[in-house]
């Protein structure tokens, strides 16, 4: 009798139907996916802390309003307009974003590991550093738009780290 490697590796009756998919925020705004068999393993994960944010590790973590899910799939028509609104979807999901959100994810988990994180304290930091106060090193925090801009004013070099990593990925 000839069994599948699908067959040995799982059972139907195992395998949850349906899954939650929450949209998460860490305390620093940091936003990503999280899936989750119900919303009690959603409560019982967080109650635990074991829901950690990819970006900063963490475990401030809360779920974020979101739309219900509609399954559009057999309301698509089989015209000539249901075939190039679809196109707009192959461009989302063409090889070339694949490699895009891949090395932003790279740049992101880089930036991560090789600097210090010196949060709401960023400015007076970069400040310190720049005029020789402190000891240079590459840090990272938070600051607003307008302290980037007197930063850039007093020519100091700062850039913003996009915000958006791509979902369904994480930086562990």
């Amino acid at each position: 009798m000839l069994l599948s490697v699908r067959s040995l590796l799982f059972r139907a009756e195992e395998l949850p139907l349906t899954m939650k998919v929450y949209n998460l925020a860490c305390e620093q705004n940091h936003r990503f996916e999280g899936w989750f068999s119900s919303e009690d393993d959603f409560l019982s994960q967080s109650a635990q802390q074991q829901i950690v944010c990819p970006v900063c590790d963490s475990f401030k973590v809360g779920k974020l309003p979101s739309a219900p899910h509609l399954n559009l799939s057999a309301a698509k028509p089989d015209s000539a307009a249901g075939a190039s609104a679809g196109s707009g979807d192959a461009r989302l999901s063409s090889p070339a974003v694949a490699q895009f959100q891949r090395r932003l994810q790279e740049m992101a988990r880089h930036v991560m590991e090789n600097t210090e994180d010196v949060g709401e304290g960023f400015t007076e930091e970069a400040r310190r550093i720049h005029y020789g106060q402190s000891e240079a090193k590459a840090i990272r925090g938070q600051a607003t738009r307008e302290e980037r801009d007197a930063l850039a004013d007093e020519g100091i070099e700062v850039f913003t780290l996009p915000s958006g990593l791509p979902p369904k990925s994480s930086l562990q």
